[in-house]
């Protein structure tokens, strides 16, 4: 095309034959149907040049809709967990619930649960001192959290807040050797205390008599007793019932649900509200769970 359209004396002949040559092809192309096969086959042979051209705009488009999909499926995620965490917690009661209601089917008239209010939290770091089962949590005074306030994560109860600042609480797991427990047995209501053994995998029942009535696989359940926790939130299951000769108590152990070394998210439950000054009750009962 730059030799077509070079300066010379040519110019004005060369002009006109690509003049003359552009309209006969374009009125050849209108009368003449092989016209218009040659000139497909010649888009054919164009097209692997148009699609280079194209990449680069293709290319940013595709990383831009990446981007904005990954930020989206991240941001729906966190959603998803935040609700999973909620609708497990919800579901936790039901086995105590049903217990209760076996013994209690008699007492239609009795009163409705009322459900808890609630914050979620995060655990941003954890304690590495070997003999202290602590963790921290990204919920603070700012956020309702008070001390002694209960924590429970999607399969059970993880422990409470020993310290709270305006941004971060300390939550004692209740695997540590300095916390224990009201729980009592959903098969058959009796109460113990879970004392906590400086493993995340292990509790003891306290004070056990020879004569009680519990076997491998009963669910512990809190009882609700001292207040501090609310009832019917699981706790542990027994793995190991032991009867030691000529001893008044037996050894019980049981292995806690909350998965202490690995919940990530947590709930803290607004159950143990005495304390607690109104600014935060109001902002508890007008916020709900978030």
């Amino acid at each position: 095309m730059k030799q077509l359209f070079a300066k010379g004396p040519l110019l004005g002949y060369r002009l006109l034959v690509a003049v003359v040559l552009g309209l006969s092809l374009m009125i050849a192309e209108q009368r003449f149907a092989e016209v218009a096969h040659v000139r497909s086959w010649a888009t054919l042979l164009v097209t692997p040049v148009q699609w280079a051209a194209d990449a680069p705009a293709r290319a940013w488009g595709w990383a831009s809709d990446s981007l904005a999909n990954r930020n989206l499926l991240l941001e729906e995620n966190r959603e998803l967990k935040s609700q999973a965490l909620i609708l497990a917690e919800r579901s936790q009661t039901m086995a105590a619930i049903m217990a209760e209601n076996v013994r209690l089917r008699e007492l239609l008239n009795a009163t409705r649960r009322s459900e808890l209010e609630f914050i979620t939290g995060e655990l941003i770091g954890v304690n590495y001192d070997p003999f202290s089962q602590q963790v921290i949590i990204n919920r603070g005074r700012q956020d309702g959290a008070f001390v002694g306030q209960p924590v429970v994560d999607a399969a059970g109860i993880m422990g409470q807040l020993i310290s709270v600042s305006p941004y971060t609480s300390r939550l004692l797991l209740i695997s540590d050797s300095n916390h224990a427990i009201p729980v009592q047995v959903n098969r058959n209501g009796l109460r113990f205390i879970a004392q906590g053994t400086g493993r995340p995998d292990q509790l003891r029942l306290s004070h056990v008599p020879e004569t009680a009535d519990l076997r491998e696989g009963d669910l512990l359940v809190s009882s609700g007793l001292g207040g501090r926790f609310p009832f019917g939130y699981p706790v542990a299951t027994i793995v190991e019932v032991s009867h030691q000769r000529g001893e008044p108590f037996m050894d019980v152990v049981a292995r806690p649900l909350a998965q202490l070394d690995r919940s990530r998210y947590v709930l803290l439950l607004f159950h143990a509200l005495t304390g607690t000054d109104p600014e935060t009750l109001e902002k508890i009962q007008r916020g709900g769970g978030s």
